[in-house]
Formats: structure tokens, sequence, C-alpha cells
């Protein structure tokens, strides 16, 4: 009888490992970017917010495709440090407004109403929503990293 349970449990065991070794091959799905016609806030260079700490829209002939979405920038050398480290520039929560993802939804955005914080770029649906974003930004980045796993699927 023992025999035969040490045969069963491994049998479940391996059963289990199986399945999640299954689920682990799929593919991941990628998360939600927000983009309009494929390229990425609105054309905004995404470095000119880090180094130049403005929005500036970018130029179509100068950009790149980083994870399915094209990125503009206004300059070569803006082009260059963004494709050295990409995931530095890319803003966070796929480019949604980070005050509605912080309160569980999803909003498009201003390209001119953006923070930086702790060297991660932050986009905004308004100026006014900036606004209230930035009334209690630690707590509404905590609230929006808790809640953008569920909402980028």
């Amino acid at each position: 009888m023992k025999n035969y349970k040490n045969k069963l449990c491994r049998r479940s065991f391996f059963s289990v490992m199986l399945g999640a070794g299954a689920l682990m091959a799929q593919p991941a799905k990628a998360a939600k970017i927000n983009v309009s016609n494929g390229v990425a806030i609105q054309g905004y260079d995404p470095v000119a917010y880090f180094t130049q700490n403005m929005a500036v829209k970018g130029d179509a002939s100068i950009s790149v495709k980083v994870t399915g979405s094209t990125y503009w920038f206004s300059n070569v050398d803006n082009r260059d440090l963004f494709l050295a480290n990409p995931s530095k520039y890319i803003p966070q929560y796929g480019g949604y407004c980070a005050f509605a993802v912080a309160n569980g939804a999803l909003a498009r955005i201003d390209p001119e109403a953006f923070t930086v914080v702790n060297d991660r770029l932050y986009l905004n649906l308004s100026k006014d929503i900036r606004n209230r974003w930035l009334r209690d930004t630690s707590g509404n980045i905590a609230a929006g990293d808790r809640n953008w796993p569920s909402l980028s699927q």
C-alpha cells in the first residue's frame, strides 16, 4: 500500500509540474500600450521629458519601433539615448494617464501633462488631472503599480 501511495504522489507531483511547465511555456501577453496609429505618446519625444524637462514633439523621420510601438524623437541624440536604454524612457503604465491607472481605469493623455518622478515618466489626461495626481504622488504611484498588472492585460 505504501508503494502505491508513493507512486500516486509522484505521479500527481509530476502531473502538476508538467502542467505548470506548459503554463510557463506560453508566450507572455504584451502589456497594453497607449498608441495612436501605432505611435506612442502622440509623437512626443520620450527622452526630451528627461533631458529638457519639457514635452517636445518628435519627428516621424527620427523614429524607432520598440515592443510594437513607434517612438518619435526630436533629434538623433535623443533617439540614440533611447536605444541605449528604452526602459528608462518609456512612460509608466503603457503611456496611459497615471491618475486614471491609480484609480483603476485607463484614460488617454495630454503629452504636455507629465511628471518625472525617480527617473520614471508619468503622463496624465490633462494638466488639471496632473495637479490632482501630484497631491499624493507616492500614494498614486503605489496604487498605479498595484492596478497596472490587471489593467495592462
